[in-house]
């Protein structure tokens, strides 16, 4: 159940759209990506990216995880879930498409123990964590929205790690070169935020949390910033 009261417009409406995308147009481009077929060179940039900010993720984290609660929050195909479970913790892992839940649940080695989902990442029905992880499923969302589920979070969690599309240049004009192709043949529109301006509207909207790290991975395509925030 989605608490509607935290929910803005364009909130739900990126929500809608990723849905659609993942469940009906990317779901066998994104279960390539996050297996180890033979990807495009492009493509392969990304897996590379997206396997060095897992790992930069789960390096917050600690090695024993035991009697902990973690939130994979846009698990995609659960890989980083997966990984949190064998260091002992109790998994909650959730996504707004079925498909890739599909793929994580098959995935799933029989010994872990994953709580799959779907629905919404900032619903207060998925309990209290130790930690909070989520990884490229805030890059879709605004600057108001973004801030809008990390306090959600906040009344669930003490450590929040998260990542953003940094307001680079290269990514603000590769967002506009975007618009021009037919919206049938894109993917959702990633949304650039500028760290300074985020980290500003964070501490004005928590004070109570301090931002431990911020940290940007690049590799070709992908471009991503993650960010530690805690109590």
């Amino acid at each position: 159940m989605m608490d509607t009261s935290l929910a803005s417009t364009s909130y739900q409406q990126s929500r809608t759209k990723l849905e659609t995308y993942f469940d009906k147009t990317a779901r066998k481009a994104w279960e390539d990506l996050t297996s180890d077929v033979p990807v495009s060179g492009i493509r392969a940039t990304v897996r590379a990216g997206r396997d060095n900010m897992r790992s930069l993720l789960l390096s917050t984290l600690p090695t024993d995880m035991r009697g902990m609660r973690l939130l994979d929050a846009g698990c995609g195909t659960g890989a980083l879930a997966m990984i949190a479970a064998e260091r002992g913790a109790e998994v909650v892992a959730i996504d707004v498409s079925h498909g890739l839940i599909e793929i994580a649940q098959q995935r799933t080695p029989s010994h872990l123990s994953i709580e799959w989902r779907v629905g919404d990442m900032r619903s207060h029905n998925l309990g209290i964590f130790d930690h909070v992880v989520a990884m490229d499923s805030l890059i879709h969302y605004d600057e108001n929205d973004i801030i809008g589920v990390l306090k959600a979070w906040s009344q669930r969690a003490s450590h929040v790690v998260f990542t953003f599309a940094p307001g680079t240049p290269l990514l603000r004009t590769m967002h506009f070169v975007g618009k021009a192709f037919p919206r049938g043949d894109r993917s959702p529109a990633i949304l650039p935020v500028s760290q300074a301006r985020l980290s500003q509207d964070i501490g004005r909207a928590l004070p109570e949390w301090s931002i431990d790290f911020t940290q940007r991975v690049s590799s070709g395509f992908y471009k991503s910033q993650a960010m530690g925030i805690s109590r």
